[in-house]
């Protein structure tokens, strides 16, 4: 009797009333079935996060323009209603409109921790405007009459554009005038997105009335320079961005 058959009429290969071990493995073809299922229920899954995360990102962002208007309100308390203005024809653009503020938010925001002023959703702010996602309309700080008069390039290149303070009761239409907004479509990605001078994707806009909108570019006035453009609204601060 050689050592195989030994060891099976001995018992030790037998298990469980003499009946032999089952040594049965996958098959390749298990694995592949396998595999294949789980890739199809990876390929359901993974859209359902992405929009689920991109829900909450678009709740944070709307969640930032809430304290940005209660911050907006107590800056309008203490200056007599009169709009933030420094004299900087800037205050527009992404990080510089936030020294003027920063003092009535609930937290002290810098390059290194924007906190409310950044929408998690944006990818470009943190490299270009320190963290910085959503500008301030310089129909705020401008008269109606300098607005109707501007065009795209002076609201980024004419430095000696001079400011005047606007008065919160010189807004006409609060429910139609666009405060702050995000400058890129965060939450909609598209080609070529220019902001505020383009015709494409979706944006969180602050209106003076307090209220915040998610809207597409499309839903916007044409301003003085046929953009959706806040920043050039016609009639300025007095006109309205959405009908």
């Amino acid at each position: 009797m050689d050592r195989d058959e030994s060891f099976y009429k001995t018992g030790s290969g037998f298990k469980n009333g003499g009946k032999p071990f089952s040594l049965k493995g996958f098959t390749l073809i298990e694995l592949l079935v396998v595999m294949a299922v789980v890739s199809l229920l990876i390929s359901f899954i993974a859209p359902a996060l992405s929009k689920a995360r991109n829900h909450a990102q678009l709740s944070v962002c709307m969640s930032n323009l809430h304290q940005l208007y209660l911050a907006f309100s107590m800056y309008l308390n203490d200056y007599d209603e009169t709009f933030p203005v420094n004299g900087d024809p800037y205050l527009w653009m992404g990080r510089n409109w936030r020294e003027v503020i920063s003092p009535y938010l609930l937290t002290r925001v810098d390059s290194e921790r924007p906190d409310v002023l950044f929408c998690p959703g944006d990818k470009v702010a943190k490299e270009k405007w320190e963290g910085t996602s959503y500008s301030y309309s310089c129909a705020f700080y401008h008269s109606p009459s300098q607005i109707n008069s501007m065009s795209t390039e002076d609201t980024y290149s004419n430095a000696a554009l001079r400011c005047y303070p606007q008065k919160l009761a010189a807004v006409r239409f609060p429910e139609n005038k666009i405060l702050l907004g995000e400058w890129l479509s965060n939450h909609y990605p598209v080609e070529d997105d220019n902001g505020w001078w383009c015709w494409s994707g979706y944006r969180n806009f602050l209106f003076v009335s307090g209220r915040i909108k998610y809207l597409k570019a499309e839903d916007i006035i044409p301003a003085g320079d046929l953009l959706p453009n806040p920043n050039l609204t016609v009639d300025g601060i007095s006109g309205r961005d959405t009908p």
